[in-house]
């Protein structure tokens, strides 16, 4: 992706987030990282970018 693309995604996902209440937002994330994951195929990969958001997430 180029960085254009990833200031799409990045503006679409924080425009989404904000239509929600704090309560409801988790359940979106959960949503939207099963539905990429699955558009993904790879649970192997998936994993590894779960740990690696991890790890790079700020306290």
């Amino acid at each position: 992706m180029t960085e254009i693309d990833i200031e799409r995604v990045y503006d679409a996902l924080a425009t989404t987030l904000d239509s929600f209440t704090a309560d409801k937002r988790d359940l979106f994330l959960a949503k939207i990282a099963l539905l990429l994951a699955h558009e993904l195929g790879d649970a192997d990969r998936i994993c590894d970018l779960i740990a690696e958001a991890a790890r790079t997430s700020p306290d």
